[in-house]
């Protein structure tokens, strides 16, 4: 099929639960065949009327395609209703990258030259490798409208066997078309692969700080920038297009380059925005003018589907109007455990919290409005980004730091506890009550060298449980292991070290500072790592962690991230309800009925009420 005709094809399809749907079956053929003279004699006078009629007339009717490829959707067929007419929206599709179960579509919409195609979801089509008029027609598994401020994105499910990655959208019960536009982007823009990728860019002052996939830098620990190029592109070429400026790299440390802004941004950074951005590896010769001037012997670049943004934040605030506590977390399918997570801190005194929504599907986002229609000031980050919680940290550390004077990075099964003062262990806070971690942390926000607070954990079991707790983790399990395992960190984000460099459990920090360990008379973190099974067995699906290797992999079976005894199958456990329960510690249970609850029914705050 020569490019001509394939810019001209069009394929109509809409869903076959409407009720004017209709298909063209090979059943149906002999019919139609009957009708050839009369459909011919019908087509002639319809002609005659549009001479007469004008275009208006037009756009009441819609061509069928007798070939319209083959579909694997039970949501979509062949067919077209009457009411269709050519309203429909076209999808520029920037950038495809391919993750191990599913493509994510990066894409931005035109209007069509009719009005905007309102409701509905997205379908992905995907042609034949060989046969470029074979299509199958799969819904979207998520559709995020503004996803950077530039564009949209679409996650679709991985095509089937002998069909391109590729992936184009169309509305459900719209047209498919491929202009001349969007051929035109295909040649410049390949399919990526989510193994090497250069993925977030983000402007902090006068450098912009790049996240890239696939370079395999050691975690925790800073590298040579100088082996590293910044290319800043206003085409749609990452290395070959005319309008492009490269630079150095300042900083170089696990996914994350600093990149020095082209001189002509230096004046006016914002016009930085939305300019993409690719790291280069030099080869030889890293200090020589040649790898600078990044000639192409020298730098191998990386794909690159990375816009540079301003981040967001709720307004731009004055130093002494920043909050005190913010919380910043990864999530995936945790909405049911937020609730409880987010009342209970916000009484503890976090005023602000980042949740990086890594590919959710468990209606977080209705959750999140829920808890901002309650005052609790949540900002929904999505981050579609597999395995990246370390560099997910080090861009919300980013947006943070015009926001808040301290952020803490937990996870959403960690709750702060601060055990009551004893004659042998008084407290600096007094007897522990609503704001007690705000007011902590409130103590260090004038000192010249603390720039991160450490906190140990606790690991608590099932307890002897079998079902999900009805009032939550907090007063439901009661049963630890005896020594803590690791710690928690609250840092100052205007302190961290430009590499932003961390591991997850702490930050690597600018010279002059240092971390403060809280003694567990002080406080402690109360994490419900090992719940009942229900719980524990959704964390098999993936774990978010960059360097964490993911259950299913038989690495690192005897690290203290693995549950011991587990395996590397979804499979519970013999005796796991009595498993990790050395100690039992009711502190956190009694501090929150006795301080949270409300009196009289004894329900919690992030209780729903029972039904009158």
């Amino acid at each position: 099929m020569d490019i001509e005709k394939r810019r001209k094809r069009k394929l109509l399809v809409i869903s076959t639960s409407s009720p004017s749907s209709s298909s063209f079956l090979p059943s149906q053929f002999s019919f139609c065949v009957s009708l050839r003279w009369w459909s011919l004699l019908i087509f002639s006078l319809f002609a005659f009327l549009f001479l007469l009629d004008g275009p208006p007339f037009r756009s009441q009717y819609v061509l069928f395609h007798p070939h319209l490829g083959r579909s694997l959707s039970s949501s979509s067929s062949a067919a077209a209703n009457s009411n269709s007419g050519f309203d429909f929206l076209k999808f520029n599709i920037e950038d495809r990258v391919v993750f191990p179960d599913h493509v994510l579509v990066m894409f931005t919409k035109r209007r069509s030259n009719h009005m905007y195609m309102n409701g509905g979801g997205l379908d992905c089509f995907y042609n034949e490798e060989f046969d470029k008029t074979q299509v199958v027609v799969l819904p979207a598994l998520s559709v995020v409208d503004d996803f950077d401020g530039f564009r949209s994105i679409a996650r679709c499910p991985l095509p089937p066997a002998n069909y391109s990655t590729v992936v184009n959208l169309q509305r459900q019960g719209g047209f498919v078309e491929e202009d001349a536009e969007s051929l035109e982007v295909k040649k410049h823009r390949l399919v990526s692969s989510w193994e090497s990728v250069v993925y977030e860019a983000v402007l902090d002052g006068e450098t912009a700080v790049v996240f890239v996939k696939g370079l395999g830098l050691r975690p925790g620990r800073t590298s040579d920038a100088n082996q590293f190029v910044c290319n800043f592109n206003w085409g749609n070429s990452e290395v070959t297009d005319k309008y492009s400026v490269r630079t150095r790299a300042i900083t170089a440390g696990q996914e994350v380059i600093r990149c020095a802004l082209p001189f002509k941004l230096h004046q006016s950074p914002a016009k930085a925005n939305g300019v993409r951005i690719s790291i280069g590896v030099i080869s030889h010769h890293p200090h020589s003018r040649a790898s600078i001037r990044g000639e192409n012997n020298h730098v191998h670049f990386l794909p690159s589907v990375a816009r540079i943004s301003r981040l967001k934040t709720a307004k731009e605030k004055k130093e002494e109007e920043k909050y005190e506590l913010c919380v910043c977390t990864m999530v995936r399918n945790q909405a049911s455990s937020m609730r409880e997570w987010i009342k209970y801190h916000s009484w503890l005194g976090v005023e602000r919290w980042f949740i990086y929504d890594n590919n959710s599907d468990d209606g977080i986002e209705e959750l999140i409005d829920e808890l901002n229609q309650e005052n609790h000031n949540v900002r929904r980050q999505v981050w579609p980004w597999i395995k990246t919680q370390e560099a997910g940290f080090s861009h919300c550390a980013l947006q943070a730091q015009k926001e808040c004077k301290w952020v803490s990075f937990m996870d959403v099964d960690e709750f702060f506890y601060f055990p009551l003062p004893s004659a042998r262990h008084p407290s600096d806070l007094g007897v522990p009550g609503r704001n007690s971690l705000r007011n902590l942390v409130a103590n260090f926000s004038s000192s010249s060298s603390i720039g991160e607070i450490r906190t140990a954990c606790h690991s608590f079991g099932p307890s002897g449980l079998t079902e999900i707790p009805k009032q939550g983790v907090t007063t439901g399990y009661t049963c630890r292991l005896q020594s803590p395992e690791r710690h928690k960190s609250i840092v100052r984000p205007e302190v961290l070290d430009d590499s932003l460099i961390n591991v997850v459990h702490h930050f690597h920090l600018k010279t002059g500072y240092r971390y403060l360990n809280l003694p567990m008379s002080t406080a402690m973190i109360n994490h419900y790592k090992y719940q009942v099974w229900e719980s524990f067995r959704a964390k098999f699906s993936r774990r978010v962690a960059t360097y964490v290797a993911d259950w299913q992999d038989s690495q690192n079976e005897g690290s203290r991230d693995r549950a011991p005894g587990l395996g590397t199958e979804a499979i519970e456990p013999p005796n796991w309800p009595q498993q990790f329960c050395q100690v039992w510690d009711t502190g956190l249970r009694d501090f929150v009925v006795a301080n949270l609850a409300d009196p009289d029914s004894g329900i919690l705050p992030w209780q729903r009420s029972p039904p009158l």
